[in-house]
C-alpha cells in the first residue's frame, strides 16, 4: 500500500487528486448536470485534481468541462478503455479524428485497454496525491455502481485508506444508503465498517468529507502485491 504524506519526493507540497464515478448520461433531471458543475466549482477553489473515466458526454463531460474552464487543462486527467471510446466520447466512427479529444476543453485523456486498468490507474493517482484527495460518486449507472463498491471494498482491505464518499443528489443514492444499513444490520458488514462510505448532500459538502473523513476499525492490511 502506498503511504499518503503531505509532499512529494521532490520535496514540493502535493495538490490532491479526487477520482469521480459518474454517469456517461445526464439524467432525467437538471439537477444531476447540476451537481457536476458544482462539485467543479468546489474541486476548483480547493485546488484539487480531477481524475476520471474520460468521457465527454453525460456527467462525465460536464464535470471535466467545467473545472478545466476554470482550472485549466492540467487539472483534469481522462482514463478510459479503449472499447469504450465510442460509448462515452462524442465519437464519429466515420471519421478517424474524432476519437481525438481536445484538451483544452477536457484535460489530458488516456486510453488504456480495460476496464481493470482504468481503475487501477485512476486509483494510483488518487493515493499519490495525499490527504484532501478521496474517490467520489455522483449519479451515475451500472458502471458508476461498479466502481464505486471497488474502491469501498478496497478501503475495507486496506488496498488504500483513501476517502469514499457519495454525493446524494436529489436522493439518488439513498437506497444504497439504506441497504448498508440493512447490511450491518443482518451481519453481512461490519457496524465499524458501515462507515467507509460517507454521505454529502452538496459539493461544498463533499470537500469537507475529504477533508474530515477518518478510517473505519477493522481494516485488513492487505497491498496491492497480494
Amino acid at each position: 500500500m502506498v503511504n499518503n504524506n503531505a509532499t512529494a519526493s521532490n520535496g514540493t507540497a502535493k495538490q490532491p487528486v479526487v477520482c469521480v464515478f459518474c454517469g456517461a448520461s445526464e439524467g432525467t433531471s437538471p439537477v444531476h448536470m447540476a451537481s457536476a458543475r458544482a462539485l467543479a466549482t468546489a474541486l476548483h477553489k480547493s485546488n484539487t485534481k480531477l481524475v476520471y473515466g474520460g468521457g465527454t458526454v453525460g456527467l462525465m463531460g460536464e464535470v471535466a468541462r467545467t473545472l478545466v474552464s476554470l482550472s485549466g487543462p492540467s487539472s483534469v486527467h481522462g482514463i478510459i478503455p479503449q472499447p469504450l471510446v465510442r460509448f462515452e466520447q462524442n465519437h464519429d466512427p466515420d471519421d478517424i479524428t474524432s476519437h481525438r479529444i481536445d484538451e483544452s476543453i477536457y484535460g489530458q485523456t488516456t486510453v488504456v485497454k480495460d476496464m481493470h486498468t482504468r481503475k487501477q490507474m485512476m486509483a494510483r493517482e488518487v493515493v499519490a496525491g495525499g490527504p484532501g484527495g478521496g474517490f467520489v460518486a455522483l449519479s451515475g449507472g451500472y458502471g458508476t455502481f461498479e466502481e464505486l463498491m471497488e474502491v469501498t471494498t478496497w478501503n475495507q482491505l486496506g488496498i488504500h485508506s483513501m476517502p469514499v464518499i457519495i454525493y446524494n443528489v436529489d436522493n439518488y443514492w439513498t437506497g444504497l444508503i439504506d441497504w448498508v444499513k440493512n447490511a450491518v444490520t443482518s451481519g453481512f458488514i461490519a457496524p465499524t465498517n458501515a462507515g467507509i462510505l460517507s454521505e454529502a448532500l452538496s459539493a461544498d459538502e463533499v470537500i469537507q468529507c475529504l477533508k474530515e473523513y477518518e478510517n473505519a476499525p477493522g481494516r485488513f492490511n492487505l497491498t496491492w502485491e497480494d
